[in-house]
């Protein structure tokens, strides 16, 4: 093999390099701007999602303990209900 069938050898290999580094470059901006994408999507969609639905919870959660109150209430009152019944069924009893 002479020379110039070398260099012809290695600038061919040389132009398959620089279209191989061509075409990772573009593959890695490609890469660079979804990346990106995906990052300003995670911010602005779905992290403000998601403490959108924190937020709810946390309403609803306490909005059932809220209305969870009452009916403690209402089984405190009906126990002392029953013991006044019980208590007049005594005072009836030494009446009668």
């Amino acid at each position: 093999m002479t020379d110039s069938q070398k260099l012809d050898l290695l600038l061919s290999d040389m132009r398959e390099v620089k279209t191989d580094v061509r075409l990772l470059k573009e593959k890695t901006e490609a890469l660079e701007n979804r990346t990106i994408h995906t990052e300003l999507m995670l911010e602005n969609e779905i992290r403000v999602n998601i403490q959108r639905v924190a937020e709810g919870h946390l309403d609803l959660s306490r909005i059932f303990n809220e209305a969870m109150e009452p009916n403690s209430e209402v089984e405190m009152l009906a126990l002392r209900v029953g013991m006044l019944e019980s208590d007049m069924r005594k005072v009836k009893a030494k009446l009668a």
